[in-house]
């Protein structure tokens, strides 16, 4: 089997970011860091506009890609589907069970990620308070927590088995100090949130990239 070439990995220490890395550790797959500092505006310079257009992080570019050639990749959802396909790891091999974990990925990515992001904005961010967003928000939140409770009550993971979706999710959840979200409240959640806390991987990848 071909070694795999180290992948390089544009991304800080944000939710979206620590999806990437928390991949890349559980599939074992060699990566290079770049810190993209984005309270710098690290993402706006010239060079990095070229692999993500967007100017978002994270982004990976790798040497192998599916026909040989460099393939650089942004949007942190995509990157994880394309790394389990690379791999064959995290994305159920039956056809059920990968619309399964692709719809829980959706589900972060639309609601999760971008609510949560709210929230965090208008609770620790914003200029000033404004009552209306963060009342907003945060009700959102909590019912996208009861969603998350619900599913995982009879299921161990979002996809049944482990997968993407979980990794997905886990580190916006990670964050629920900030959301001011009370993890006892959502036992099904915490369960599965101290299980996924106990991976070496996890742990590894949440501590991407290393700040002094």
């Amino acid at each position: 089997m071909k070694e795999s070439r180290v992948i390089d990995l544009y991304t800080w220490s944000t939710p979206n970011g620590r999806k990437v890395s928390i991949m890349l550790e559980e599939t074992g797959l060699p990566y290079k860091v770049h810190a993209i500092n984005i309270g710098r505006s690290d993402q706006f310079k010239p060079e990095f506009i070229k692999l993500n257009p967007n100017s978002k992080i994270p982004a990976i570019v790798d040497p192998d890609g599916p026909d040989g050639k460099p393939i650089a990749m942004m949007e942190s959802g995509a990157i994880l589907v394309y790394l389990a396909g690379k791999t064959g790891k995290f994305l159920p091999a039956s056809t059920r069970g990968k619309y399964e974990a692709l719809q829980w990925l959706m589900f972060q990515m639309g609601g999760v990620g971008p609510i949560f992001g709210q929230v965090h904005h208008f609770l620790r961010t914003a200029r000033e308070a404004v009552p209306y967003a963060i009342e907003r928000y945060a009700r959102e939140t909590q019912r996208l927590y009861g969603v998350l409770d619900a599913r995982l009550k009879d299921h161990e993971y979002l996809a049944g088995e482990y997968s993407i979706a979980d990794i997905a999710t886990y580190p916006w959840v990670a964050r629920y100090e900030w959301h001011k979200t009370d993890l006892n409240a959502f036992a099904h959640v915490k369960r599965w949130f101290d299980g996924l806390s106990a991976r070496s991987a996890v742990q590894r990848g949440m501590k991407v990239p290393a700040l002094p």
